[in-house]
């Protein structure tokens, strides 16, 4: 039996979300397991476009269990949201296909609105985020005083939840010169909300460990990037979750023996939404074409994202800590009729050379990129579904990725629509 894990190789937007759609078709179960609905992911099926933040990619395909593990922070109202507009369009989403972990971490309206007053309140150092309320809902959810899924079935229980909650962020809220929050104006909501929610919540860990026992493949899903994790990001200008592949079993309760193949995905170049360094951003006519033939506008905010050169060494890197078995490269069409393309293969810092991405918040904002250049192509890459649709100056571009970043390429995607993809190596291959 092959489980699978996907996560983004790069700074998150890389693509993870018609990856996993397209590995969905190989599994009975798709996971969630960290971020909230800061993350997006769009989906391109038959012409009809999907913009997923909380539900599993997984949903969108008939007669596939979703799943929304412990590890991830869930907006309850934006979770009812996105139900209803997939229902619209045609996905039959119910307790039957989707489970949501008891012990899942809330978020709530105080969150976001914490989230956002922070943000404007630092001025010059802007972290960036989409002030969803993830980071304060993770803090609380350490801080144990977080109200969990499965609190929603017991009116004393989540009162008392919220008065230890309140307890601190009303102390927040008079630090920041703000109104105290009313109780009252929490728990209503809450209690209004609890009947939608209550019939999708389930024991997770053991329904996983069942369906693993009956041998069941199961596809864990990431949001965000490597680069983005807490620990190993580039701090502070990171998510509030842990991102790297370790996270799916502490986020859905499985042991790591579970897992047996990990998918990274990076795009044949760099985005970056939001602030914090990024060595390779391109300032000049470059990034403006990227951006533009590459769409690049968040799923979730629609900020418009920052391009740059492929960048190897921040991929190997993440490679490294993530314990990537192969990846996924997205978007290689979007280096088509480029004459010359540049690939990042060192930096240099205060006149010597390193090969990693240093922690320093100092280092990272000084790091110079040393660039090689490879040959561009100007035949097609768009919608080619075999190797031998590659032009040779395309094959040469992925055949030296591989190399700097030390792992195969084991899938290709040349547009967003689903059926648009070269398979190399099959994760889910017994």
């Amino acid at each position: 039996m092959t489980n699978v894990i996907v996560v983004g190789a790069q700074w998150g937007d890389e693509g993870k979300g018609k990856i996993v759609d397209w590995l969905s078709k190989r599994a009975e179960i798709v996971v969630r397991f960290q971020g909230g609905h800061n993350a997006g992911h769009t989906l391109v099926i038959n012409g009809t476009t999907f913009k997923l933040s909380l539900l599993p990619s997984g949903i969108v395909r008939p007669n596939k269990q979703s799943i929304i593990g412990n590890g991830v922070v869930l907006n309850p109202w934006a979770l009812m949201e996105e139900i209803e507009t997939l229902t619209n369009q045609g996905v039959e989403i119910s307790p039957s296909n989707l489970s949501i972990a008891e012990n899942v971490s809330l978020i709530l309206p105080l969150h976001s609105n914490l989230d956002n007053a922070r943000e404007n309140s630092l001025d010059g150092t802007k972290i960036g985020t989409t002030g969803r309320g993830i980071g304060p809902a993770y803090e609380d959810k350490v801080g144990r005083r977080g109200i969990r899924a499965g609190d929603l079935a017991n009116k004393e229980i989540l009162s008392e939840r919220l008065d230890n909650m309140l307890l601190h962020h009303n102390a927040l809220m008079r630090g920041l010169g703000f109104d105290e929050i009313k109780k009252q104006d929490v728990l209503e909501p809450l209690l209004e909300i609890a009947p939608k929610i209550t019939p999708y919540i389930k024991t997770v860990w053991k329904q996983l460990d069942e369906a693993r026992q009956r041998g069941q493949r199961i596809l864990f899903e990431g949001a965000q990037g490597v680069m983005l994790d807490i620990d190993h990001g580039t701090y502070p200008f990171v998510t509030s979750s842990n991102t790297v592949a370790g996270a799916a079993s502490i986020g859905s309760g499985q042991g790591t023996k579970t897992i047996t193949f990990n998918l990274g995905i990076t795009k044949a170049y760099t985005t970056r939404v939001g602030s914090g360094p990024f060595p390779t951003e391109c300032h000049d006519e470059v990034g403006q074409i990227l951006g533009e033939r590459g769409r690049e506008f968040g799923t979730v905010t629609g900020r418009k994202r920052r391009c740059g050169w492929f960048d190897a060494v921040m991929v190997r890197q993440a490679i490294t800590v993530s314990g990537i078995t192969g990846i996924a490269l997205t978007k290689l069409d979007v280096l088509d009729g480029m004459k010359t393309l540049q690939v990042c293969v060192g930096y240099k810092l205060n006149n010597r050379e390193i090969d990693y991405f240093p922690a320093s918040i100092d280092d990272q904002k000084n790091v110079q990129p040393i660039y090689e250049s490879l040959e561009g192509w100007s035949e097609p890459t768009y919608g080619a579904r075999t190797w031998v649709d590659l032009p040779a100056n395309a094959i040469k571009y992925i055949r030296r990725i591989e190399e700097l970043i030390r792992a195969p390429v084991s899938m290709l995607s040349t547009s967003p629509e689903r059926d648009d993809t070269i398979l190399v190596q099959d994760p889910f291959a017994d």
